[in-house]
């Protein structure tokens, strides 16, 4: 009996042994199985950005539009990301188009101010080129929904191959030159020589940033309007309390009206001539007016 009972426990120890091993195994499984899918997510995220060719130099580009909870945090986390990854941000314009805007007076002094309103910010940025893989990816953690992503590689190599052709040719041209004698002619190929010379270094510099570092242009808005609550004063009751004083206005017309006269006396005596002339031709006028009736008066 009791080798029995042993027998059964040792076969229940055993069973209980392979069932927390295939346990085990299964909850190992699992925990693989979510790790292989959130590699595969990033991979579908960044695969596009990551991409490298032997004996290629491309310049990577992106443009991502997407909607999010908060546009000034989602703002401060993208610079910051940034940042981290050694890039820089080269313009955002963080703004709130107000929709409308209403206000509403709560007391005979006070009123509040509703205004409606959609935030959005238009963000330019550039990371190195074996980083942008990595920005999208924290890009994306942030969206609520993306409207649209475009991810570009421009192959540049036979770029950069003709650039070296005609730097060399630069070069030579040069060397030919200053074979020449020395007149107003090699003065004006060496200085036009110089100055396409400059032009490619600087076209040279220009392509090599910009194959080191991609440009990522970010647009972000908020889905739905927000309302922002603002105390103001009752301009109304104000402007009705100030509208009319009868009291200055009574002093201030008296006073204009005194003006007015002044000023009608100084036009007066600025037209003196005027008035001297017109009184002249009434004195005639009525003075010619009696002869004329003691005329007709010796004729009747």
């Amino acid at each position: 009996m009791k080798t029995t009972y042993i027998k059964v426990s040792l076969s229940a120890i055993l069973l209980l042994g392979i069932y927390s091993c295939k346990k085990g195994e299964a909850v190992s499984v699992e925990n693989s199985a979510t790790d292989s899918a959130v590699a595969m997510v990033t991979d579908s995220v960044s695969s596009a950005a990551t991409m490298t060719v032997e004996n290629k130099q491309f310049i990577k580009t992106a443009d991502v539009n997407m909607e999010v909870k908060d546009v000034y945090e989602t703002t401060i986390s993208i610079e910051k990301t940034v940042q981290d990854l050694g890039g820089f941000v080269t313009h955002s314009n963080l703004q709130s188009n107000v929709v409308s805007q209403e206000t509403y007076n709560t007391s005979g002094e006070e009123a509040m101010l509703i205004k409606k309103y959609q935030t959005e910010n238009t963000m330019q940025v550039r990371v190195p080129t074996e980083k942008l893989g990595d920005l999208l990816v924290q890009i994306n953690d942030k969206k609520l929904f993306l409207n649209s992503r475009t991810i570009k590689a421009e192959d540049v190599t036979s770029n950069i191959k003709y650039a070296e052709m005609e730097a060399k040719r630069i070069k030579k041209t040069g060397e030919n030159i200053d074979q020449l004698k020395t007149n107003k002619d090699k003065v004006k190929l060496d200085n036009d020589n110089m100055a396409e010379g400059n032009l490619q270094q600087l076209a040279n510099i220009d392509t090599s940033d910009h194959i080191k570092y991609s440009t990522v242009d970010i647009y972000i808005k908020e889905p739905k309007l927000r309302t922002a609550e603002i105390a103001v004063t009752n301009t109304k009751n104000i402007d009705n309390k100030y509208k009319f004083n009868f009291i200055y206005d009574a002093k201030n017309a008296f006073v204009e009206g005194y003006y007015l006269i002044q000023k009608i006396a100084v036009g007066l005596i600025t037209i003196w001539p005027l008035l001297l002339i017109l009184a002249a031709i009434v004195y005639f006028l009525r003075k010619r007016r009696p002869l004329k009736a003691e005329s007709t008066k010796i004729q009747d």
